[in-house]
């Protein structure tokens, strides 16, 4: 098994912004996203990474770009580190297959989600009052229910904490209107398309979330998509609705650290090798499963 890659120390250069997973380098008109191994739950980085999680993230999400018609126009310029400009192109070893070469795109502050079964703040928010961010949906579901038809949802997007759920009404008066319909529907036919691909493969997605910016006054899909880490991914073959289901994310972190009784509040607990691993070993099944193809590391 291959070592975490927690922090990108690319010499003589530094990040100009680190989130919980991704490093982001400004390039003037470009932006190289490097995707590290480092793990977040209840908004803390745990001190131990998932091996090849980065690129897990990174080349999942470069086969939704190539294979979903709803995704272009998209940000993407290139994930050839071939192509990139020094310092990075001369460290393949620690960008293969993690990083991408994009387009700099005025981001929306909006979290487009869309859900076909019901899960999650949707299932909390249902069983409150039958409604799920303004979607008002049939009596009588129960807990990872398919959904009549899948319903977008967005949220307010956060950089610290929790984003929160909000009504189409509210994203117009953020983003705009025209804005607001064309991310809307474009988050709708991604869904749609990239679920019946991934049933096909044997993967359900319960829910996801897309991001957009605007560039040269166009609406461009950004950031990762489709992945563990924006999507709930579960079994069709071990699905059965009235009841939470065993996703392929870091499900194994949060169960593990709910065990331990740790109080959420940093700083975070170490991860036992067995947990780190088997959370591993199931980012790679949903890799597998959707793309038809084992991960490939740098060599």
């Amino acid at each position: 098994m291959n070592q975490a890659i927690t922090r990108i120390d690319i010499p003589g250069v530094s990040p100009t912004r680190s989130g919980k997973v991704r490093d982001i380098f400004d390039l003037g008109d470009t932006l190289l996203l490097v995707a590290s191994d480092r793990i977040s739950a209840y908004d803390s980085i745990l001190p131990q990474g998932i091996p090849d999680k980065g690129a897990i993230l990174t080349t999942m999400s470069t086969f939704w770009f190539d294979n979903l018609p709803a995704a272009k126009p998209h940000h993407v310029i290139s994930t050839d580190v071939a192509d990139f400009p020094e310092p990075f192109r001369s460290h393949p070893e620690i960008l293969h297959g993690r990083s991408m070469l994009c387009k700099k795109a005025e981001c929306q502050l909006v979290e487009c989600v869309v859900r076909g079964y019901l899960a999650g703040s949707g299932w909390v928010e249902y069983q409150q009052n039958q409604m799920v961010c303004g979607n008002r949906l049939p009596a009588g579901l129960v807990e990872s229910d398919e959904l009549p038809e899948p319903i977008f949802t967005p949220a307010t997007k956060s950089q610290e904490g929790h984003d929160i759920n909000i009504t189409f009404d509210e994203m117009v008066k953020i983003v705009g209107g025209w804005e607001a319909d064309e991310m809307r529907g474009r988050s709708l036919e991604l869904y749609r398309d990239a679920a019946r691909l991934a049933r096909e493969k044997g993967v359900i997605i319960a829910d996801t979330k897309f991001e957009f910016g605007i560039l040269d006054g166009e609406i461009v899909l950004i950031d990762e998509i489709l992945t563990p880490d924006s999507s709930r991914f579960w079994s069709v073959e071990q699905y059965s609705p009235g009841k939470p289901q065993l996703a392929f994310d870091k499900q194994f972190v949060r169960d593990y650290l709910d065990q331990i009784k740790w109080d959420r509040n940093p700083p975070p607990p170490d991860l036992p090798d067995e947990i780190v691993e088997k959370s591993r070993l199931r980012y790679l099944d949903a890799f597998r499963m959707i793309t038809g193809k084992e991960l490939v590391s740098y060599s």
